[in-house]
């Protein structure tokens, strides 16, 4: 498990941070399910205000709503810490959640029972809603042969816990890196397997289209998928319903025209899963994940420099 290229300091460090994990994810499964979440929700509403992050989180809502007062924005920051800090305490005990059929509502059910009964493969796409987290496993509960895509952590030893903490629930994660990662998904496509991917996050050297009217660099991996494949784009998103309540909701597929620009093809994909993720931040504003530098860097840094 140990990355021999990290140094002993390093390594040493990681094993701190893990050790650290522990503590957090024996804690969080001692408590009761909604007083996890509870907890969660007061502890980052606190914390969260005070963190570099605060300053990230504040520049994409000014992004998003420009014409927002400065009172509406902090009462949509205020509960946007609720939000993450729910999720933060719900993920060691998703497989509890889980678990409980009266907490996971799944709206379009019958669609994904489609794809797993056709063995058609799908191009799954969503952003960081609510416990996104939940999707994935509502995808594999129905039957559907997919793979679930993650960005893995730097630290391997919080990483095999996470690992590890997902296998609970029924989700095994696969971490693309470079072009064997990319030819190990157009293999499993060409099986008739489904991929899920998050594209609501930068992607350095993406497509460059407009997100919310500003240019947001955005991985063209999914629009080049479908198009590849003749695959439909199938939206998916989590909301909470109260506490540690959700409803999965799988919306209308995407249907990409191939024009024969492929090029032009791939950019009208980005821009039609751009539009998808506007809407459903728009819907449920508080739920979306505001603490990543979505937009170009020299906003976050103009940014800054207004604030001193």
């Amino acid at each position: 498990m140990a990355d021999k290229r990290a140094s002993w300091g390093q390594d040493l460090l990681w094993r701190i941070e893990a050790a650290g994990y522990d503590l957090f994810t024996a804690f969080a499964r001692a408590l009761p399910i909604d007083t996890a979440s509870d907890f969660g929700a007061w502890l980052v509403r606190r914390l969260g205000p005070v963190t570099s992050a605060a300053r990230v989180a504040e520049t994409n809502m000014r992004i998003v709503f420009p014409e927002a007062s400065d009172a509406e924005i902090a009462a949509l920051m205020d509960e946007a810490w609720g939000h993450l800090g729910r999720w933060l305490m719900e993920f060691p005990i998703l497989d509890k959640i889980i678990a409980d059929p009266a907490r996971v509502e799944v709206v379009g059910a019958e669609r994904l029972a489609e794809i797993a009964r056709e063995r058609r493969p799908v191009v799954f796409i969503s952003g960081h809603f609510s416990s996104f987290e939940i999707m994935p496993a509502a995808i594999l509960h129905a039957g559907v042969a997919c793979q679930i895509t993650y960005r893995a952590t730097n630290n391997p030893y919080v990483d095999a816990r996470i690992k590890a903490a997902r296998r609970r629930y029924g989700v095994i994660l696969f971490a693309p890196k470079g072009g064997d990662g990319a030819r190990e998904l157009l293999e499993a496509f060409g099986r008739g397997e489904s991929v899920a991917l998050m594209n609501d996050q930068k992607f350095n050297g993406g497509v460059a289209a407009p997100l919310f009217g500003v240019t947001a660099h955005t991985a063209p991996g999914p629009s080049r998928l479908a198009l590849r494949y003749d695959a439909p784009l199938q939206p998916m998103s989590v909301e909470r319903k109260d506490k540690a309540h959700f409803r999965v909701v799988v919306h209308p597929e995407i249907r990409l025209e191939r024009t024969g620009d492929r090029t032009a093809d791939i950019e009208a994909g980005v821009r039609r899963i751009n539009a998808f993720i506007e809407d459903r931040i728009r819907a449920r504003p508080a739920e979306w994940w505001w603490v990543h530098k979505r937009w170009p860097n020299e906003l976050y840094k103009k940014r800054n420099h207004k604030s001193r």
